[in-house]
């Protein structure tokens, strides 16, 4: 079972700041974090609230605090702070991107224990944010919004519990990957055994003597294999399409190099950025949005090559072989995957299964794979974003309406006649293998000159016209058709009308996009 690294237990003793950051936006931190303290008078705050207790919302609320604007709460359907790092704890659990670039810029994290950080220490470097920041006594757990809307030039906020709040501002950090997807496969409430989503992992079941299934091969079903592969009584991967794997490796870090880490804020600084990673980051955008171009082919190249040299079995191999081109669908970072799925005891399936029953799951082919635990790896509807809380704006505009054939945001930020409400990783932003924290932050230093205008005075209410969301839309699908996500293949990546629902430029021109807005973009209301 993946256990907590007590790699991280001094965490918040160890976080590095520069000058700069502790004292920007008109409050300065005491050294044990806690309560910003307010310099200078007194007057009348923006009042923000945040929906989302996740990577998201931690950074909005410390910016929030930051600029002294009021925090009205951060509230939070489940009974702690994490999102996908507190939804998710199966066995083998692994950001993809490495640990100092998966790290807020203004709190570096000496105590990472390898190169990828594992999920659970993840959790725990949020935990210590959280702690570090003093957002605690904003946190609303157990609080699941059901409607947001906006009356007499104010958002009303309401829980299902019935608990309202009123905010000026409402930030919309509620992620992606959290409403999970239920395989429609039949027989599955049949079955005798443990059967759990693996957003739901059920750590009270012993696994070294069972017999287990595991039903899809994303990135969290070959994670899966590869923990337990060699490490329980039988292990079968159901394979629907096989997946293009990048090798990667995921050394630890020695105790010298957390001691450095911690002694040397320049190093920590110097490791976030990387240029090989930036690099990787260019080289893979460019790719993505060409996919006729160098970059495109040297990563099929390299995943062709991990296919052929690390399954011997050609039969094997040929399973393993997708017919859709790299990156159409996330690609997978692994270092082990093709060969754990060699391991003795552990079976690829790639016949399609035809029904669960109450011993196991049957395949087409009439076998009867003999099962006590069925994991299902099957996603999340990904197109959900808030939904389905109930969002009125102006006018008797709804969020039902505004996104009836698919979600749209302006640069994933605004949503015409939804005045003060703004999202972090939002629709059409980017997606990949990258640092989503580096997205949000981008993001909200966009936001964060909206957020001035209001305070200033400049205007009461703003949001993207409708005009410049269809402008921008345009644009962007007319872009996206003609991306990798667009090559072919069926992905999480595509709207219902099957265009790549992401950011089909390079990461470099988004970063460009979010410095500042284009205010003749925006209504701004007095």
């Amino acid at each position: 079972m993946l256990a907590a690294s007590g790699g991280v237990s001094g965490f918040s003793r160890n976080l590095h700041y520069t000058e700069i950051q502790l004292k920007s936006g008109g409050f300065v931190m005491s050294e044990q974090g806690g309560e910003p303290i307010t310099k200078g008078a007194d007057r009348a705050r923006l009042r923000c609230l945040v929906i989302g207790a996740g990577m998201s919302g931690i950074l909005s609320g410390i910016n929030i605090l930051s600029k002294n604007y009021k925090l009205v709460s951060i509230v939070e359907k489940a009974d702690k702070i994490g999102g996908t790092w507190r939804e998710n704890t199966y066995p083998g659990l692994t950001c993809d991107v490495p640990s100092h670039a998966y790290t807020y810029s203004f709190a570096a994290n000496p105590e990472w224990t390898r190169a990828l950080p594992p999920g659970a220490e993840i959790q725990a470097y949020f935990e210590g944010v959280v702690e570090h920041y003093g957002l605690k006594p904003y946190l609303a757990f157990s609080e699941e919004i059901v409607a947001c809307q906006w009356r007499q030039r104010e958002w009303l906020v309401r829980a299902k519990s019935g608990r309202e709040w009123r905010a000026d501002v409402v930030i919309a950090a509620t992620g992606v990957l959290h409403h999970r997807r239920m395989p429609d496969i039949p027989g599955l409430e049949h079955f005798e055994g443990h059967c759990f989503h693996t957003s739901r992992w059920d750590h009270t079941v012993e696994l070294a003597d069972k017999r287990i299934g595991v039903i899809g091969n994303g990135s969290t079903g070959v994670q899966i294999i590869s923990a337990l592969a060699g490490e329980v009584a039988r292990l079968s991967h159901f394979q629907r399409t096989p997946q293009w794997i990048m090798p990667v490796e995921n050394p630890a870090f020695t105790e010298e190099q957390r001691a450095a880490f911690r002694t040397n804020p320049a190093l920590m600084e110097m490791v976030r950025n990387d240029p090989t990673y930036v690099e990787s980051v260019r080289r893979f955008t460019e790719a993505v949005a060409n996919p006729d171009s160098p970059e495109m082919a040297e990563i099929e190249a390299v995943v062709a090559a991990n296919l052929e040299e690390g399954v011997a079995d050609p039969v094997l191999r040929d399973k393993l072989r997708p017919t859709y081109r790299a990156a159409c669908k996330r690609l997978i970072f692994s270092p082990d995957y093709y060969q754990a799925i060699q391991r003795e005891r552990t079976e690829l399936v790639t016949e399609s299964i035809e029904r669960v029953e109450a011993g196991g799951i049957r395949t087409k082919d009439g076998k009867l794979h003999e099962l006590d635990v069925i994991a299902l790896a099957t996603g999340f509807h990904a197109d959900k974003f808030m939904r389905p809380m109930q969002v009125e704006g102006r006018n008797g505009a709804t969020l039902e309406r505004a996104w009836a054939r698919s979600p749209r945001a302006y640069y994933s930020v605004s949503i015409p006649d939804f005045p003060n409400f703004f999202m972090l990783n939002g629709p059409n932003g980017p997606v990949g293998n990258f640092s989503l924290i580096d997205v949000a932050e981008k993001q909200w230093a966009y936001i964060s000159h909206l957020l001035e205008a209001l305070q200033a005075g400049r205007a009461k209410e703003i949001s993207a016209s409708q005009s410049a969301l269809d402008e921008f839309d345009a644009r962007r699908t007319e872009a996206a058709r003609s991306t990798v996500f667009g090559s072919g293949c069926s992905s999480w990546y595509l709207d219902a009308e099957g265009v790549p629902a992401t950011w089909p430029w390079s990461f470099q021109r988004f970063a460009e996009e979010m410095q500042s807005p284009r205010w003749e973009d925006f209504e701004l209301l007095a």
